[in-house]
């Protein structure tokens, strides 16, 4: 078979891979064409984005849950966003990152249009949460790409000293390289086949910035990608089929605490799609955003969760 005919037959395959893959968000059709810049947050399940919501004593910082690639605010925080409000905290999420005027029927698909302008939707929206709470910082639970893009923000477009505490579930500090995709990329780049590379992820514009040794990882960890005045937890399991090598995810520093959940609990066999919904984590979020309560954390057998469809 002559190498461009390979191309072609390969390439709806790889697209579907690097979006199912770069970063564990569910594939779905979106609801609803979003202006460019402007991200959805409408009030979800559970009682979380609730705008008249003022945070108490002890949980004095309101909550960002930022989701992953392919994903959405609802689905992502369907478990941890009404357990938050249970626990007391004022809670929000958005859903960031949805294709503009994309063709749209079924549920909203976030988390694939580029870091930079995803990251700009978080910054938009943090200012609507402390303004509506009054707070000066809020706390932030990131899922997959969910870790990246506050981190973008947090380091590049000034958003640093609104962040106390950063929790994140399945991080892939330095990128991924699942099923080879970031040599895969790397490789058509040094043939001069970046054309070819960029129509890959044409569908998924944030996927090529999460692989392992993109440009925009570099800029992150110049200097440092964790900042002295956050305090960051690391959610991790061994079992994680998206971020590989699962180490991607553990980071290093007098202020970056790292749990790997099968350290504790070895019959927690939870995969990167389960990690939003796993009891363990769930448990570990919460001890992570109030440390002087000490949740306990239970181990709870879990295994693997299918990517919903």
């Amino acid at each position: 078979m002559r190498p461009l005919r390979r191309i072609r037959r390969c390439r709806y395959a790889l697209v579907a891979l690097a979006l199912v893959v770069s970063a564990g968000g569910v594939l779905a059709p979106g609801t609803a064409t979003a202006a460019p810049g402007t991200a959805t947050a409408a009030s979800g399940p559970g009682g979380f984005n609730d705008w008249s919501c003022r945070p108490s004593a002890a949980h004095p910082n309101p909550v960002v849950l930022v989701h992953g690639t392919g994903d959405n605010q609802d689905r992502t925080w369907r478990v941890l966003g009404p357990r938050l409000v249970r626990e007391g905290y004022c809670a929000f999420a958005l859903t960031y990152g949805v294709v503009p005027d994309a063709p749209v029927v079924g549920e909203v698909v976030g988390g694939l249009m580029p870091l930079d302008y995803s990251a700009r939707e978080l910054k938009a929206f943090i200012g609507r949460v402390l303004a509506a709470t009054g707070t000066s910082k809020v706390d932030i639970v990131g899922y997959s790409q969910g870790t990246i893009v506050p981190t973008y923000y947090a380091k590049l477009l000034g958003g640093r000293g609104t962040i106390d505490r950063y929790v994140s579930l399945a991080p892939g500090w330095n990128g991924t390289n699942v099923y080879g995709l970031a040599d895969l990329y790397a490789l058509l780049g040094l043939l001069g086949l970046g054309p070819v590379a960029a129509e890959l992820f044409s569908e998924c514009r944030a996927c090529p910035e999460l692989l392992t040794g993109s440009a925009t990882l570099r800029k992150l960890h110049e200097g440092g990608i964790f900042l002295p005045e956050i305090t960051y937890t690391n959610i991790i399991t061994r079992y994680d089929e998206i971020v590989v090598p699962y180490t991607s995810g553990i980071g290093h520093g007098p202020n970056v605490t790292n749990i790997v959940l099968q350290d504790t609990c070895p019959e927690d066999r939870v995969n990167h799609v389960g990690i939003v919904v796993d009891p363990n984590a769930i448990a570990h979020v919460l001890r992570a955003l109030d440390p002087a309560n000490r949740t306990p954390v239970p181990c709870v057998a879990f295994g693997p969760v299918r990517p919903s469809r």
